[in-house]
């Protein structure tokens, strides 16, 4: 399922809810397996949800950067074959999260609108 966050300070956020679900997760939703439909993170649980995303990332064990170091073969791996790092999956939402909190606004996601 396709999800979209909405808030007041920022533009739209989408994202496959199998993506959002840890993201959301490091925020401190208590969620397990899957993601409801609907929710929010509120202007309150902000400074813990920017807080607990931040420290997931700086705990992601994934390389940001791969190893060029090894330039003696031509043969790479093309950018769109390698895997996104959790990092980069959670920047557009923590993105939001900080904008949000400056400009004191919830942020709600729902599933996105079938074109």
């Amino acid at each position: 399922m396709l999800v979209v966050f909405h808030s007041k300070a920022a533009a739209e956020v989408l994202m496959f809810s199998k993506h959002a679900l840890p993201i959301l997760r490091a925020a401190g939703k208590p969620f397990t397996d899957t993601l409801p439909e609907r929710g929010v993170i509120t202007r309150d649980q902000l400074d813990a949800a920017i807080k607990g995303i931040e420290a997931a990332i700086s705990a992601d064990s994934e390389s940001e950067y791969p190893d060029d170091h090894n330039d003696d073969n031509d043969s790479k791996e093309h950018p769109i074959a390698q895997p996104v790092s959790f990092r980069r999956r959670a920047f557009p939402l923590l993105a939001m999260l900080r904008l949000s909190r400056e400009q004191d606004a919830d942020v709600i996601w729902e599933p996105a609108p079938t074109w």
